[in-house]
């Protein structure tokens, strides 16, 4: 059992694995030669200026009165510059806009597992190619820059990264900083011959990062005065830096700024995912290079945005977020990034048409170097009569484009050659994409095919476990062949010897090596799978339809509740019908109605919103008041039942019971406080944890008692719950417990219905580490249905009350109790306890089935396995990449038919699935449950 249960961990953790080397490599190459226009730029100078977490419709909108939040930089559309939208993409998260902005690329995906904080791998970016950068701002941001630049041209002035408070009274300090700091910098330049002569030198970039909007966004929300007024502060501050920027430099001319955000936010003061409030962010630009304001009469944009901010006379300009890098290198004059996929928006130079020409081409030579290094890099490990090169652009077209454009550029054609750069831009990028995903169909292949096998030998050792399947059929055990032994090692070899010969990484012969020995275990038990198929030929047609039909139904739900949550009020409602369908309704009433009445109060909660709901304290209040409620009742009734209540087991439910109560207060405390703007109080924060890590122990003293164990499990949880809820959430875990209790009686009462006696009442059986393995029977059909809630459970304790496929459903609020300053890896492990919770309780509730129905845990684990393995592999079928060889494009499948807001964006962003892989969570089933035993 340890054995088996040890190699379904590491299957799983191989097969989770091969999610990141088929969605999240590195997009990175390296080897290029650096590409620069030859021609003098227009700037010698630029100025970055990045609010972070700024929405475009909160800076362009015009506020109640009619008047503009950041009028100086109103003033500039108006009448200094150009500005659009720029188009990010997904994850909107600081680290991959920044690396979009300065680097010109979107974000190496393996980054975040390192919490977008550190380089997963080397770039370069403007701020490297540059003569001299100084930056000012948070410690997240700037470091990241100046590790992956070469030499030492690279200053930073950060804060300390405690200031990052989301509690804090006053979070626009954190932008009054950096303005400050660069105020003081430039007055100490004017005694500082080294730096003031370091200033005057060209090429050279200011970066202010501006964090304050984004912090108070999330603690406020973006609809906050907090917010609107950092904005405010914010255009006040850069209207005064820009005027002592032109006073240092005495009005030359020669400095070009941009205005722009890394992402936006929702509504509910989250950012990550793909909404448009957190895909478009304000571009401004103005300066040296850059043309004036345009007015027209008409707009080439069908959205209403113009109209809404009063904009729709002065010509806007939209771009990606990674054009900006090529923008701003052309601007002053510097290489472009080599790893950038931007292109550089011409239409907003204002420079003679040849500079606009020589510049794309540039661009266009810079991008298609990274395709050819690419294509290299991938010819070199094919084998020859392997590689299928890319069909749209092969060498001989790239070398025809190339010289036509440099003619047309001789020939003074620049419209001509601007085209024809942008269409080499386009097929390069194309090429990029494909010889980035080319392994992506043969890995996925590969996956599916252990996925099949280790899904096909769960199922033949269910089948060899139980009599009751292979009655009457042929016992005689065949040793297996040598000629399966040898043809199963002739495969592995060639295999080895195929990823040799391509020099492929160490992960991909686990990937293609693993279905080799699952399948040849599956092929052992050739005469298993004859005599299951004979006895299924004796099962009526119509009988075996049903339940096959059933089940597909059963598990295509499970699947679709992964994108569609009402999919699980569906089955919720559903499973309040089974007592009719059984002779539950008519033994045991009581039973039954509990049951219906807790499925159908559990089927409300994946109808509630996600997201965009206001913090409701008086309903975490009303459910910690609720679990207390119950408590004494449950004491009350131990208390009568027990002839010799024990001291120590008042004493440990009379604690939990103050837990509860503490947790209420330190979360009513700490709203209170952070509405107030006086910051998580430290006594609070440290009950908060004292509880969180009380609650891991104190289950393991109750009694081992089914029933005190269970409901001291629960206690525990739920005071952590409630430290960690903002509202209604608060009551899931209650409502699912009661559910779960409900269950344990019901599975008993429907096992004695088939005859089966049980030896122990639910409320004697005991948790024990040794188990009687003569109390365990046969398996029947009722208990694949047993299997199947378990799995439906899980997945609703999972999506409920919140939808981890969204990166930007979480809400920090939910860790103030315990933090408010910025600490992503300690903030993502409270929310994901936050969301185990009630996991725990379903595993916690289907381990006491599985005790109170005398079935060994190894089979219904491993239909459980079975289940969830054969929802697993919807993955691949869905989300794996559509690759065609033979056109050379490639596609990524779309969102949601109902996500129409981020279907607009789609074709433009294209982003990875922030969906939990399935095969992660069966690793979670497999977990083992220390809090029972």
């Amino acid at each position: 059992m340890l054995l088996f249960f040890i190699l379904g961990l590491f299957v799983h953790f191989v097969f989770f694995g091969s999610i990141f080397d088929i969605y999240f490599t590195s997009p990175l190459v390296h080897g290029m030669t650096p590409q620069f226009t030859p021609l003098p730029p227009p700037a010698k100078r630029l100025v970055l200026f990045v609010a972070d977490g700024l929405r475009a419709d909160t800076l362009y909108e015009l506020d109640e009165n009619g008047n503009s939040r950041a009028p100086f930089i109103r003033n500039i559309i108006m009448h200094e510059g150009s500005w659009g939208l720029s188009h990010t993409r997904v994850p909107t998260e600081s680290r991959p806009g920044h690396v979009a902005l300065i680097a010109g690329f979107y974000e190496d995906v393996s980054a975040v597992a390192k919490g977008w904080k550190e380089n997963p791998v080397e770039f370069d970016s403007l701020i490297n190619e540059s003569k001299y950068t100084w930056s000012w701002g948070s410690p997240d941001i700037l470091t990241m820059f100046a590790k992956g630049a070469y030499g030492d041209h690279v200053f930073t002035y950060t804060y300390d990264a405690d200031s990052e408070d989301f509690g804090a009274h006053d979070v626009t300090k954190l932008d009054t900083w950096v303005f400050d700091k660069v105020k003081e910098f430039f007055h100490a330049a004017r005694n500082n011959q080294s730096l003031f002569s370091k200033l005057n030198e060209e090429k050279i970039v200011f970066f202010l990062h501006l964090l304050g909007i984004d912090t108070n966004g999330h603690a406020h929300r973006p609809s906050s005065r907090e917010y609107k007024d950092n904005i405010k502060l914010v255009d006040a501050g850069i209207k005064e830096m820009v005027s002592i920027l032109e006073h240092f430099y005495g009005n030359d001319g020669k400095t070009a700024f941009i205005f722009t955000s890394d992402h936006g936010m929702t509504d509910w003061g989250s950012h990550g995912a793909g909404h448009p409030s957190e895909t478009l962010t304000p571009f401004v630009t103005w300066g040296a290079g850059i043309k004036y304001p345009q007015k027209v009469s008409a707009q080439k944009f069908d959205d209403a945005f113009l109209k809404e901010w009063r904009l729709e006379s002065w010509k806007r300009q939209d771009i990606h977020q990674a054009d900006i890098a090529p923008l701003m290198a052309s601007l002053i004059g510097v290489p472009f990034p080599l790893n950038s996929v931007g292109i550089l928006p011409v239409d907003y130079l204002n420079n003679t048409d040849l500079f606009k020409a020589e510049s794309m081409f540039t661009n266009a030579i810079q991008i298609l170097e990274q395709f050819k290094v690419k294509m290299t890099q991938k010819k070199e490990v094919t084998l020859p009569f392997l590689f299928i090169p890319f069909k749209l652009l092969p060498e001989s077209k790239q070398l025809n484009i190339v010289r036509k454009a440099r003619s047309y550029i001789k020939q003074r054609k620049y419209d001509e050659a601007v085209s024809l750069c942008k269409e080499l831009i386009h097929l390069a990028l194309k090429g990029l994409s494909y010889y980035h995903t080319y392994d992506r169909f043969f890995l996925a292949i590969n996956v599916v095919l252990g996925f099949l096998g280790w899904t096909s030998y769960a199922s033949l050792l269910i089948i060899k476990s139980h009599f009751n399947l292979t009655r009457g059929v042929n016992k005689e055990v065949k040793k297996p062949s040598h000629l399966l032994s040898c043809s199963c090692i002739a495969i592995g070899v060639s295999v080895a010897f195929f990823l040799l010969l391509q020099g492929c990484p160490w992960t991909y012969y686990i990937y293609c090596l693993l279905p080799v020995p699952i399948w040849y275990a599956v092929l052992r038990e050739f005469q298993v799978i004859q005599d299951f198929v004979t006895l299924l030929l004796t099962v009526p047609p119509s009988y075996f339809v049903g339940y096959l039909l059933v089940f597909i139904l059963g598990i295509e739900i499970l699947v679709l509740s992964f994108f569609y949550r009402h999919m699980l009020t569906a089955g919720l409602l559903a499973f309040a019908g089974w007592p009719f369908i059984t002779q539950l309704w008519t033994r045991a009433k009581s039973i039954s109605l509990s049951w219906i009445f807790f499925s159908l109060l559990l089927a409300v909660f994946p109808l509630m919103p996600v997201v965009g709901r206001k913090p409701d304290i008086f309903l975490v209040m009303g459910a910690g008041l609720l679990v207390l409620l119950l408590s004494l009742c449950v004491l009350t009734s131990l208390i009568k039942r027990k002839d010799s209540f024990i001291n120590e087991e008042l004493l440990l439910h009379l604690f939990q019971m103050l837990s509860i109560v503490l947790s209420m207060c330190v979360t009513y405390s700490t709203h209170s406080s952070l509405r107030k703007k006086q910051g998580l109080p430290l006594l609070n924060q440290i009950i908060s944890w004292l509880i969180l890590a009380f609650s891991l122990v104190l289950p393991l003293l109750s009694p081992t008692s089914l029933f005190e164990r269970l409901f001291s499990i629960l206690l525990s949880l739920m005071s952590t719950y409630i430290l960690l809820s903002t509202g209604y959430e608060a009551l899931f875990p209650l409502v699912l417990s009661c559910l779960m209790f409900v269950w344990i009686q019901a599975e008993q009462e429907t096992l004695q219905q088939r005859g089966i006696s049980c030896k122990q009442k639910v409320t004697s059986v005991r948790f024990t580490c040794s188990t009687d393995i003569t109390q365990f029977r046969q398996l029947y059909l009722d208990d694949v249905r047993r299997a199947f809630f378990l799995v439906f459970f899980l997945v609703t304790a999972f999506f409920g009350t919140g939808n981890i496929a969204s990166v930007n459903s979480f809400d920090l609020a939910s860790v103030y109790c315990f933090l408010t300053v910025f600490s992503p890896f300690m903030m993502g492990a409270l929310m994901m306890w936050k969301i185990l919770i009630p996991f725990v309780l379903v595993m916690c509730a289907f381990e006491a089935v599985q005790l109170t129905t005398q079935l060994s845990s190894k089979s219904l684990f491993l239909m459980v396995l079975v289940i969830s393995d054969i929802m697993a592999l919807h993955q691949p079928l869905r989300d794996c990449h559509v690759h065609d060889h033979r056109s050379g494009v490639s596609q990524w499948p779309g969102p949601p038919a109902h996500d129409k807001e981020t279907q607009t964006l789609w074709q433009t962003q294209k982003p990875p699935h922030m969906m939990l892989p399935k095969p992660s969570f069966n690793i979670w089933i497999l977990l083992p449950i220390l809090l029972l035993h």
